[in-house]
């Protein structure tokens, strides 16, 4: 049977939370960073579809935009109609 003094000896040692610590924010950034690089060649192979379609390119830029984007703000400022109050 293994030696359980060892055993507590070798996870208390403070490489091994250094270590623990260290994979988990590799890991993290590494999530992160794929996440990112999908979303992001999600939208080039839409935006390029679209091109193909004949589809505004920007409009489907906007479609995965948040909502501070300049550039969607300005796009559908100018390709919103406003209401008339004509009767």
């Amino acid at each position: 049977m293994m030696d359980l003094g060892k055993l507590k000896e070798f996870v208390m040692n403070d490489n091994v939370f250094t270590v623990s610590v260290l994979i988990a924010i590799v890991s993290l950034f590494g999530s992160i960073t794929f996440y990112k690089y999908n979303e992001l060649k999600s939208v080039e192979r839409n935006v390029e579809s679209a091109i193909v379609k004949g589809i505004d390119p920007v409009a489907v830029r906007c479609a995965y935009a948040n909502e501070r984007d300049v550039v969607c703000v300005a796009y559908a400022a100018s390709h919103n109609p406003q209401p008339s109050n004509k009767k």
